[in-house]
């Protein structure tokens, strides 16, 4: 495939999709120029790699799968331990989200961005992909390296928690199905 034909082909990606990984990294992060930051490295990543996407493979699980590893890496490389990082994050920055990140986050999901937040890393992850991006379990468990039955346990423990949290906050908790 020509290069040109490449370059066209990811700009496609990135305008079907950069919306997508961005919101599943700012949720990750709890910021909003690093989620920038490292949705620009995801396509940056798809551009070195594209010629590893397989006609069988599906396009949206490996674009996730590049942006769940490039946000583990961030974390990694400045020795963050994620959860700690959360943490810290969520209670120095009261969630009142900036003016740019109203844009990202519509008032309505205010109170579950709230929550999810609290939340540890593999469940925000896994309610992000099988719930808000509904995903499959297989294409979730691809993404972050689980097996299916792992998949299954977390979304429940998760959803759990996070009702939990919302029912604390004061919020009337919509059961997901």
């Amino acid at each position: 495939m020509r290069r040109d034909n490449i370059a066209k082909d990811i700009l496609h990606l990135y305008d079907l999709y950069s919306g997508r990984i961005f919101k599943f990294i700012f949720v990750l992060t709890n910021d909003y120029h690093i989620a920038q930051d490292l949705t620009h490295e995801t396509f940056m990543q798809v551009d070195n790699s594209y010629y590893q996407l397989k006609k069988q493979e599906k396009v949206e699980t490996w674009l996730f799968q590049i942006a769940h590893n490039i946000s583990i890496d961030y974390f990694r490389r400045k020795k963050l331990n994620v959860v700690e990082r959360m943490r810290s994050s969520s209670k120095e920055k009261e969630v009142a989200p900036s003016i740019e990140n109203t844009i990202i986050i519509n008032e309505h999901f205010k109170e579950l961005y709230q929550a999810l937040i609290k939340l540890k890393p593999s469940y925000r992850e896994v309610i992000i992909l099988r719930k808000i991006e509904e995903l499959s379990i297989k294409e979730t468990s691809k993404i972050l390296g689980w097996k299916e039955s792992k998949v299954t346990t977390t979304l429940s423990r998760a959803l759990k928690e996070l009702q939990q949290k919302l029912e604390a906050g004061g919020y009337v908790y919509e059961q997901f199905s």
